[in-house]
């Protein structure tokens, strides 16, 4: 069935299915509510123990409990509100202040009910498989999987309490405080026109993929200045936190420093590792690709702050509309319900479209409830990339409502080693659309493109983690390091994955020093396993239409199952590099077709 061409009469968000205004009288009701219904639950449990012996009053208690987070704690419609309200006004003191309010109201109600959780990861060894195979607690089974991989490193209920409160001072606080230093820097810079201006930090970072040599090197100087400016400080920072991250581990008896990301993302250690492997294995392809790059941008080597350089233009315009549209019929021809799902989104202002003062930068999808609708956030700027985020988070609001159909409030999520898959799958169908319609010199351009985002969410991102576990290895048996140290750990692993192509020129070595992800420990392998296991799924659509299927049967179990059991449905072995291998091969393949189309045109 042919669909209508899509209206657009609504492009910012309609917040009234959460509150009507900031001030909505029954903002009070909600909280009060949340209050007696928490605390209801926490007298009643509390002293008991007979629910970790019984399955059955085990079943009671987490229906309890499940209604309590689809209703009022993940479903909290309060605080959801007003995050979405910071990022449309991010200046705004009145709506920081009651974001805080809220937030300091969950907290200490996290605290309180957090005995729960903790009892039920505590029951005896003895005793968890006849919860397990209990019938009575079917739907929550995988639930208590997680809940006893956990039990091993948990302390006391106290202990986690302590450690939950000092978290702010010996960690956030740190982390907070470098990068607002960055934010805050300064520099005169070289414009496009010739002009000199005065920057803040993040013009500063565009300026330095500007096409034109002089305003990219005076851009990378200005960088550079700020972050050396920056290193004894975050020197400082980087050993605190490496030293908080040890004596946390130290306390559960956590075996290496990256288990407990594992253990929280839902995936065993040997995937990661079989991962990581795999595509340190062929790091060859990032090589060619810099050396590509290169030769089609008549350079013997590129700099380092050169790495992200764009290979020609893309100047075709893509008006909102016009990319709804694309993207809709895109996702049409893979399964009609993703072509439904974001026509719903238009209609109910889920999208917030334009970029305005005050707005956050970026694009993001919010639904942290079950219950709570989920929310879109764009900077759509009528290019390219904009089609392809409107994808992206289109591809995790898909996610979202597969999702909400069949699963409880306790297992309403995606793991961090798959909550990319959803995004990028649908990225690609629509760029695949895109590059089918382009001439050949365009052609070139965008696939340069997609290859530097590939190149980067994998390969980069392998050697960043690389880098990351060289960093804690050298920390732990050091006792402190230097910034030189770090910054020769960094420059290696860099270095590994992008070949002799590329230079670590003057001033990379401090580049660790604003990288963010290094300090959400071991956070950077979800975006290569995310990317790899999408474009796995890819290929099997692409030889088989029918296959859509089971992939929406994969983006629908949230946590209800772990990663590999949902992959050994599919008959894919998480743990195998072989299938890792067969992801990568998609990017090699790429960068196959993007040099003949780079020699047909002549251009290397």
């Amino acid at each position: 069935m042919e669909r209508k061409e899509l209206k657009t009469t609504s492009t910012e968000w309609n917040l009234k299915p959460l509150f009507r205004s900031d001030d909505d009288k029954t903002m009070a009701t909600e909280r009060a509510i949340i209050e007696k219904k928490s605390y209801s639950f926490i007298d009643k449990w509390k002293a008991k123990e007979d629910y970790l012996k019984d399955p059955k009053i085990l079943r009671l208690a987490l229906d309890e409990y499940e209604e309590l987070e689809r209703n009022h704690l993940g479903g909290c419609k309060e605080s959801y509100y007003f995050s979405l309200r910071s990022s449309q006004e991010q200046d705004n003191p009145k709506i920081k202040a009651k974001l805080a309010k809220i937030i300091e109201f969950h907290q200490k109600i996290e605290n309180d009910i957090q005995f729960f959780e903790m009892n039920i990861a505590k029951i005896p060894k003895e005793n968890q498989e006849a919860f397990l195979k209990s019938k009575d607690l079917e739907k929550y089974r995988h639930y208590l999987e997680m809940s006893f991989a956990n039990a091993k490193y948990l302390l006391s209920e106290p202990e986690e309490k302590i450690l939950n409160l000092k978290s702010q001072t010996s960690y956030s606080n740190w982390v907070r405080m470098t990068s607002g230093f960055i934010s805050k820097e300064e520099r005169r810079v070289l414009l496009e026109n010739g002009k000199k201006k005065t920057a803040n930090f993040s013009q500063i970072m565009t300026l330095m993929d500007s096409k034109k040599k002089d305003v990219r090197d005076f851009a990378a100087d200005a960088f550079n200045d700020i972050l050396k400016k920056h290193a004894d400080t975050a020197e400082a920072e980087l050993n605190s936190i490496l030293e908080d991250k040890k004596v946390n581990d130290e306390l559960r008896k956590v075996e290496r420093p990256d288990k407990a990301r594992h253990i929280s993302d839902d995936i065993e250690t040997s995937a990661v590792d079989s991962m990581l492997d795999a595509v340190s294995k062929r790091y060859d392809i990032a090589k060619r690709y810099y050396k590509l790059k290169a030769k089609l941008l008549r350079t013997r080597k590129l700099k380092y702050h050169e790495r992200n350089l764009e290979y020609g233009k893309i100047n075709k315009k893509f008006g909102y509309t016009e990319s709804l549209n694309l993207v809709r019929e895109t996702f049409n021809k893979l399964d009609t319900e993703f072509a439904g799902i974001l026509e719903s989104f238009i209609k109910n202002g889920q999208l917030d479209a334009y970029p305005k003062k005050g707005k956050a930068h970026g694009a993001f999808c919010a639904g942290p409830g079950i219950n709570l609708p989920t929310y879109v956030l764009l900077n759509h700027d009528n290019k390219l990339s904009d089609v392809l985020t409107i994808a992206h988070e289109m591809g995790h609001a898909i996610n979202n409502e597969l999702m909400r159909k069949k699963l409880n409030a306790l297992n309403y999520d995606t793991p961090l080693s798959t909550a990319e898959v959803a995004s990028t799958f649908m990225e690609d169908f629509v760029l695949n659309e895109i590059v089918h319609d382009a001439d050949e010199g365009l052609r070139l351009s965008i696939l340069m493109m997609k290859l530097n985002s590939d190149v980067s969410s994998i390969f980069r991102q392998v050697a960043c983690y690389r880098f990351e576990q060289e960093l804690h290895s050298e920390f732990r048996k050091e006792g402190y390091l230097p910034k030189e140290h770090i910054g020769k750990i960094f420059q290696k692993h860099m270095s590994s994955y992008m070949g002799p192509y590329v230079e670590m020129s003057k001033g990379s070595e401090n580049w660790w020093v604003y990288w963010g992800h290094i300090r959400h420990f071991f956070y950077v392998y979800s975006y290569a396993s995310g990317l790899i296991i999408s474009k796995s799924l890819q290929n099997s659509v692409k030889k088989d239409k029918r296959f859509i299927l089971k992939v929406k049967e994969f983006l629908g179990t949230g946590e209800s199952e772990s990663p590999r059991d949902i992959f050994l449905k599919l008959g894919i072995d998480i743990n195998n590099e072989t299938f890792w291998n067969q992801g990568i091969r998609e990017v090699e393949e790429l960068l196959d077709e993007t040099e003949r189309l780079a020699k047909k045109l002549r251009k290397i």
